[in-house]
């Protein structure tokens, strides 16, 4: 479906939304349109960078703290990763060419594919929490009810899969703030419904692109494992930049002179 279409879809979702009663369940078509409007706000029709840092828990270990530069472009759906630090690990990359994921390593000068449930850095996170949302692409959506954290109140949605995609996890619960429709706690499943990830965002922040559209990102990310009991990643992005990326950015020659 085209986006403008798409975002249509939301925007009726929405205002539906707004008028719906509080005991209400979420119709498919309502959720649906919720999916679309959170991926809409976080796609930027040009290109998107942002800077931040992935820091790193593991029980029994010394924290590890990476420095990274993210970089996206909306309109051919590009993605990369470039690791600045530590200097051991410096000129590391990812760096999604159509649907497979490939990671650089300049230890070796080698690329290795690598799939969605594959840990970026070994950290907790996965491709799929730095890239834009495809919720809506990826998933079909299951209400849950209603729910609060905190002060806020959220709808509760289980995703799953559709099939035929890859992702990094087939069952998902995410709860959505009523008020600011951002996600604000996501819990990750394996098949088997054994839970092994939660992820919370506390803080969303938004930048204005060239045409004056907002686009919204999680300025703020703590990844817990649920399985390994103790590790846990925080993300925090402190700048993001829209403006125009180099053509021929989006490459392996490119990343690989980075590590040169």
């Amino acid at each position: 479906m085209h986006w403008k279409r798409l975002v249509s879809a939301a925007v009726v979702g929405v205002t539906l939304l707004a008028t719906a009663g509080s005991a209400l369940a979420l119709t498919e078509d309502e959720m649906v349109a919720m999916l679309v409007r959170i991926d809409e706000r976080q796609h930027a029709a040009g290109d998107f960078k942002a800077h931040a840092f992935i820091q790193q828990k593991q029980k029994g270990k010394e924290d590890v703290a990476f420095e990274s530069v993210f970089y996206r472009r909306g309109a051919d759906d590009k993605f990369m990763i470039l690791v600045l630090a530590p200097k051991t690990e410096a000129g590391q990359g990812y760096l999604r060419i159509d649907d497979n994921l490939w990671l650089y390593s300049p230890k070796t000068g080698k690329w290795e594919r690598v799939t969605e449930r594959d840990r970026i850095l070994g950290t907790d996170g996965r491709r799929q929490d730095f890239d834009e949302s495809r919720l809506a692409v990826l998933y079909t959506p299951e209400f849950l009810g209603e729910g609060k954290l905190g002060k806020f109140e959220t709808w509760k949605i289980k995703l799953k899969a559709k099939p035929g995609k890859d992702v990094a996890w087939p069952l998902v619960v995410i709860e959505i703030d009523k008020g600011s429709g951002n996600i604000l706690k996501q819990q990750d499943f394996a098949l088997s419904e054994k839970l092994m990830r939660t992820s919370l965002y506390p803080r969303w922040s938004r930048i204005t692109d060239a045409e004056g559209k907002e686009v919204w990102y999680p300025a703020q990310m703590y990844l817990y494992d649920e399985v390994e009991k103790g590790n846990q990643s925080i993300v925090k992005v402190d700048k993001v930049d829209l403006t125009t990326l180099p053509k021929n950015m989006f490459t392996k020659a490119w990343l690989e002179s980075k590590s040169r």
